[in-house]
Formats: structure tokens, C-alpha cells, sequence
């Protein structure tokens, strides 16, 4: 086995040079509109072949304290996360203890996997069929505020039903990774935060990452918000229920020292970063995008390897250009202060390759409702399209929502100005949409339903208001507001419903709709919701 001398990486802000003043405004024009000075901040760092060429901070780490963002603040990274996940597991391949071809059940002896082979590598490419999230449940959210150890964890959700059969679909899935990082812990006799400390942040001198954790004391950290009708303090979540998945936190400056050590050698060797920076197939022969712990894509024909992160609070992006050996960073303390698309058009900005911004429409919202649901590829990744405020919202894995621009009443464009969506009706029994993206064209469908609203009397509906338990930690409660119904689930913002008979009643912000259940003198003692097939009943208890 060859033994590797990992060397200390060391970031100076010597090494800044200016890329040209022209280069810095127009970084500054996008970085201060997104992140203005009263609220949530963001860092920023952007490197080109070994140097950081720009390197700022903007907005607020702390909206209570009036603290102003600076460039050295400590964020959860969230899915930024899998790649070190990731790295680990390639090294202790190199160091002879894991295979990739290894089935789970060598480590983890009692897993059930259906008598199915599940390698480490389907977990990887999160390709395995395992259940993919926790929040498949409406109530299941709240689980997140429970401390769990990752075996109490994989007990809670190893035997959910396989989504499909290791190898045959892609399926982003943190709880693959969560199992990563149990062989981890296994494997190396030590803890997962222990083992990523010992021998990524120590060796690499990332002396500002660590697994997080939202009771010790850490040295500028940047507090997490949300926002809602304005800003809130985030809400919390136990980080263990994201151990080797989304549970470390760092800043900009080591998430460089980490891509320089990568691009180096100093963790892996060059055969084992192929491997996570290559586009896996499926079984079928279909490329997934998606390689070891990163999204394998293209900026205008550059490729790159980049990952986001999302969770109560914070958002996050990292992309790299192998090719011309630029980096490009961004995080940010609010759930609403997604960055992936500035760094896009920062990442394409340092390439010389900008993007051209198209011309968007106003449109009515009774004719783009139609477009809300839930998209399957040809790969079986999904994607939902949910409508607030009038506008619709591409929804990605993680949980981020990009607006989507109206070019006309089914063709868009995401806010991000790189992602074009189209849609289109297809015999009036399914909806097709077209997303032209940086790396390809891809279709998708969903069932189609034709819904339409129906008056209904005051009477008629407000018989439906009450509480309705659909778990011990999930209600649902209707309420009369201003003329209309309204569904509010536990922990979540209200949602107007919509008569399709005297009983069903449709949502036009999400792809469900509510069925009440009448006794025999007419009163509503129960309801039935559907959400993307599935069925979840309640009873009426007030």
C-alpha cells in the first residue's frame, strides 16, 4: 500500500490578485443584489489555477446582534457534505479495507435488502433503491428534531420500501450516504466526525471545519434564518440525522484548501478522483450526471464537477472547472439565499463564457396551475413544480425552490437564467416538460387531471373546518379565511383549497388534493389527502 505525506495547504490573502476591476463589479453587482446589507449575508471566494481571485462577504451573520457577514464565518455545508463522505471512502478503498463491489451486508450484516446486491458504489451514485427521504410522510419532518446514533437512525428507516432495483435508476438520496458513513465508522473503528477530522481537516489544515453542532461554542459562526413574510431564526433540526450526508459545517476559504488538496493528489490518487468525477451509468447504459459525491455537469460547454447544500437555515454551492482550473464558492445563512445561481454566473464570468438573461412575461395564474405536480425522467430522478405566490417553483432535491421566469404560459426559464422549461399537454392525459439545462435536454411527465374549481356555498364549506390528525405528530387544520379554505399542516404555512365537487377540494400550490368523509347526517368526521399517488388519512378531532 502506498503510504501518502499529506501537506499543509496554506491559503494567503497574499496570493490575491486582481482579475480586473470590470471582473470584481460585476461579481459585486450579483453577490450585493442577491445578499443586501440588512439581511442574511453570504462569502464568496473565487480561485483561477491556484490563486483567489476574489474573496468578499456580504449582508448580516447576525440580523439580532447587527454582526455584519465577514469572509472567514463558519456555515453548515449540508450536501456539500457527501463528497468528504465520499473522499473517505475512497481512501480506505486505496487503503485496502473497502470495495467498491462490495455488497453493504458485509458491513452492515442485518440492512435488509430484499435479497437484492447493494454495493457501496450504488450507494455512491445513489443508485441502490433504498427509501429515499425522510419527508415521504407529511408528518415525517419532525422526526429531524430527534437525536438519533446512525444505527438507532438506519433502524428507523431500513425498511421502508425499495423504490426500485439497485442499479436501474438514479434517486438523490441522503440515507445512501448515511450508510456510507456507518462502514465508515465501522471500517476505521472510529467515529464518522472523527475519522473526516483525523484525516481530511487536521492533515489539510482546515482548522475552521468540523462536524457541526448547534450546542457547542464555534468561533464565527454564522447564524441560520428563514424567511417567510419576513426573517425568522431558523428552524432547528437534530444534525445527527444527517451524519456523512449533510452534517458538517466550514467556510469558503477551507472548502478551497480542500478542491487545491484534491486537484493535488494529497488525499487520493488521480485514478480514485476520476472515479468521483466521473458520469456513472445505470444498468441501461444511461449516464446519471452524477459521479462520487458530485454533480458532474457543463457551463457552456466547460465541464464541471459541483454540489449544493440546503437545510433549515443555510445554503450553499461549490463548482470546479478541471479544465481551467477554476473555483467557485458561495455560501449563505438563509434558506432563502440559495446561491447556486450566482455562482453559476460567477463560475461562467471567470471562464469568459457569460450567460445571455431572456425576456420574461407576467401570466395569469389560472393558466400555468395546471403545470404544478411531480415530474419523472427517463432515469427516474423526479422534480416537483409547486405554485406560491402566483409563480411557479422548480423544486430540486434538497429542497431549494427557483423561481421559474414566465417567457410564456408553458415556457420558462429558472432564475438562474441557464435552465429553460417547457410544457406541454399531451392528449389531455399527460403533461410533458422539456428542460434544456447546461449539460442536455431532458423530458419528463406526469399523470394530468383536468381540475376545475366549482363554486360551492359558505354553508357547504365551512362544515369541513377542524382539526384532523393524520399522525401522533402531524394535524392538519381547515380553516375559513377570507372566503376560502385553507389546509395548514403542522409546522407548515397555510395553503388555500379549491371545490372540485362538494367534497373534494384541490390544492394549485402543490399536486394534492382532499377528499372529506361525511357521516350520515352530512358532518365531516374525517378526510383523506392524496399527495404524488400516495393516500394518508385522518380523523376529525375538533
Amino acid at each position: 500500500m502506498k503510504i501518502k505525506i499529506l501537506v499543509l495547504v496554506i491559503v494567503s490573502m497574499a496570493s490575491l490578485r486582481s482579475y480586473g476591476q470590470g471582473f470584481e463589479n460585476m461579481i459585486d453587482k450579483l453577490l450585493n443584489e442577491k445578499y443586501p446589507a440588512t439581511g442574511p449575508g453570504a462569502t464568496a471566494l473565487v480561485a483561477k489555477e491556484g490563486e483567489i481571485v476574489y474573496h468578499k462577504a456580504f449582508g448580516m451573520a447576525n440580523l439580532e446582534l447587527d454582526v455584519p457577514m465577514q469572509t472567514d464565518m463558519v456555515f453548515q455545508i449540508a450536501s456539500i457534505s457527501k463528497q468528504f463522505t465520499a473522499v473517505s471512502i475512497l481512501m480506505l478503498i486505496e487503503q485496502g479495507k473497502l470495495n467498491l463491489d462490495d455488497d453493504i451486508t458485509k458491513y452492515i450484516e442485518d440492512y435488509p435488502t430484499g435479497g437484492k446486491y447493494i454495493s457501496i458504489k450504488h450507494l455512491l451514485t445513489h443508485t441502490s433503491g433504498i427509501s429515499r427521504s425522510i419527508t415521504q410522510k407529511p408528518w415525517d419532518s419532525n422526526i429531524r428534531k430527534h437525536d438519533f446514533d446512525i444505527p438507532s437512525w438506519i433502524d428507523y428507516f431500513k425498511n421502508e420500501p425499495k423504490t426500485f432495483s439497485p442499479g436501474e435508476a438514479f434517486q438523490y438520496n441522503n440515507f445512501g450516504y448515511i450508510l456510507l458513513s456507518q462502514i465508515i465508522e465501522i471500517v476505521s473503528g472510529i467515529s464518522y466526525g472523527d475519522y473526516v477530522e483525523k484525516n481530511i481537516f487536521q492533515p489539510l489544515g482546515m482548522h475552521n471545519s468540523r462536524q457541526a453542532n448547534d450546542s457547542d461554542i464555534i468561533k464565527n459562526r454564522a447564524y441560520g434564518y428563514e424567511k417567510y413574510d419576513d426573517y425568522v431564526n431558523k428552524q432547528y433540526t437534530s444534525l445527527s440525522w444527517s451524519i456523512g450526508a449533510g452534517s458538517l459545517m466550514s467556510t469558503v476559504e477551507d472548502l478551497y484548501i480542500w478542491n487545491r488538496a484534491l486537484a493535488n493528489n494529497l488525499l487520493i490518487s488521480n485514478e480514485s478522483l476520476d472515479l468521483a468525477f466521473t458520469n456513472h451509468q445505470l444498468k441501461n447504459g444511461d449516464e446519471i450526471n452524477y459521479g462520487f459525491g458530485w454533480f458532474i455537469n457543463e457551463i457552456n460547454g466547460s465541464p464541471t464537477v459541483e454540489h449544493a447544500g440546503g437545510d433549515h437555515g443555510f445554503r450553499t454551492d461549490a463548482i470546479y472547472l478541471p479544465k481551467e482550473d477554476v473555483f467557485v464558492a458561495i455560501f449563505s445563512n438563509c434558506s432563502c439565499g440559495e446561491p447556486r445561481p450566482i455562482s453559476t454566473k460567477i463560475a461562467a464570468l471567470t471562464i469568459n463564457k457569460p450567460f445571455e438573461e431572456p425576456t420574461v412575461v407576467a401570466t395569469d395564474v389560472e393558466d400555468i396551475y395546471k403545470w404544478v405536480g411531480k415530474y419523472t425522467f427517463k432515469d427516474r430522478s423526479t422534480r416537483n413544480v409547486i405554485l406560491k405566490d402566483a409563480k411557479l417553483y422548480w423544486v430540486l432535491p434538497n429542497g431549494t425552490e427557483i423561481m421559474m421566469a414566465a417567457i410564456d404560459n408553458n415556457h420558462f426559464v429558472l432564475e438562474n437564467g441557464m435552465t429553460q422549461i417547457e410544457f406541454k399537454l399531451v392528449a389531455d392525459t399527460l403533461v410533458d416538460v422539456s428542460v434544456k439545462n447546461r449539460i442536455s435536454v431532458k423530458t419528463a411527465s406526469k399523470p394530468y387531471t383536468t381540475r376545475r374549481e366549482i363554486k360551492l356555498p359558505k354553508k357547504t364549506m365551512t362544515k369541513f373546518v377542524g382539526r384532523y390528525k393524520l399522525s401522533q405528530e402531524f394535524d392538519l387544520t381547515i380553516a375559513w379565511d377570507n372566503g376560502k379554505l385553507t389546509a395548514t399542516g403542522t409546522d407548515q404555512d397555510p395553503a388555500n383549497l379549491f371545490p372540485e365537487s362538494p367534497t373534494r377540494f384541490f390544492f394549485k400550490s402543490i399536486d394534492a388534493h382532499i377528499d372529506f368523509i361525511l357521516d350520515g347526517q352530512g358532518k365531516s368526521t374525517a378526510l383523506e389527502i392524496t399527495q404524488n399517488g400516495v393516500t394518508y388519512s385522518g380523523n376529525k378531532v375538533n
